[in-house]
């Protein structure tokens, strides 16, 4: 990161200057609100992401919220927060770059404030099973050495046993919590997907096998995970390629580690889809078998619901069907 805009209300705030700290090459930019540099109309998302600056900003509203219709693990109640916008890597079919006009890296540095709102939430939900979810809107562990955002999150949630936190990530870099010890209220997912496909996808992120390890780490060190196997990806010989890398992902794995495994499709709204197609109009993830629908890209109905079924039939033989989810269906 050469280049951090810093808002100036927070510029003496600890959080700040502990991560500026961690940059001292940095050129600091001193600015009122984040927005005026994260929501530029003249931006290229794919042209940033070769050289992406960091924005330390305040967040004042809209802490949590309900998770979008379709997800969640079976909690009554169900939440996600964004202490952070976009992710240091730059997988082809991730949402962010459809929704967002900058791929600069957004950290709400006044973490006290969601957690406020997360402490009034669980307690009004008291009697309810409650879940909610981080790595929305980034991957928090893939940035922790700059954040600290897990181990702070880690240290409150520890405090609430009838609620959970879900941690999505695709880092191979879990020395923060191996050091913490686990926490049986907080999951830590990982996405997952054949290593063939994820070599064309999953740009920047760690490689599949490196993910397999640290998941294992992870699960042997006594921390429940989640395994996502989302976005399904159709290609050419996708029932074998799944159910190979199926094989892989559960050889090693202790079975009672898994708290739960979720399919997902690939799936954009209409303008977010062509946003999207216009950075990359020559990667063949776009092309061919997407068809619009009621203002929705995505597979036809009936090869949505042939992959998920397929793949809720191979884990079937690995974990509990009652762990199994399958997200944003149609059925």
């Amino acid at each position: 990161i050469d280049t951090v805009f810093l808002e100036k209300k927070i510029s003496c705030h600890e959080r700040s200057q502990q991560i500026l700290k961690k940059l001292p090459r940095a050129n600091v930019v001193e600015i009122d609100r984040y927005q005026e540099v994260f929501n530029k109309r003249t931006q290229n998302f794919r042209l940033q992401k070769q050289n992406t600056a960091l924005i330390l900003a305040k967040k004042h509203k809209n802490f949590v919220l309900p998770i979008p219709k379709g997800f969640g693990l079976g909690s009554k109640v169900n939440y996600y927060f964004s202490h952070m916008y976009n992710c240091i890597y730059d997988c082809r079919y991730c949402f962010l770059q459809g929704m967002y006009s900058s791929a600069n890296l957004v950290v709400f540095v006044n973490f006290e404030d969601f957690f406020d709102e997360l402490k009034k939430l669980i307690n009004s939900h008291q009697n309810d099973t409650v879940t909610f979810f981080s790595g929305y809107d980034c991957d928090s562990l893939a940035f922790e050495k700059i954040t600290k955002f897990v181990e702070t999150a880690t240290t409150f949630f520890k405090k609430f046993k009838n609620v959970e936190l879900e941690i999505r990530t695709k880092s191979v870099q879990p020395g923060s919590l191996l050091r913490l010890g686990a926490n049986s209220n907080i999951i830590i997912a990982y996405s997952l997907m054949p290593e063939r496909l994820a070599r064309d996808l999953d740009i920047r992120a760690p490689s599949i096998k490196r993910r397999v390890s640290a998941l294992n780490i992870l699960a042997r060190a006594g921390w429940p995970v989640g395994l996502r196997f989302d976005p399904m990806i159709y290609c050419e010989g996708w029932k074998v390629l799944y159910e190979k890398h199926i094989s892989k992902v559960m050889k090693d794995l202790p079975p009672e580690s898994v708290h739960s495994v979720t399919l997902g499709p690939l799936r954009f709204p209409k303008g977010m889809y062509k946003k999207i197609n216009k950075l990359y109009p020559e990667h063949p993830l776009f092309a061919g078998h997407l068809l619009e629908n009621q203002g929705i890209v995505s597979y036809a109905p009936s090869l949505e619901l042939e992959m998920a079924s397929y793949l809720e039939d191979i884990l079937s033989n690995y974990v509990d069907e009652n762990r199994i989810y399958r997200h944003n269906s149609r059925n």
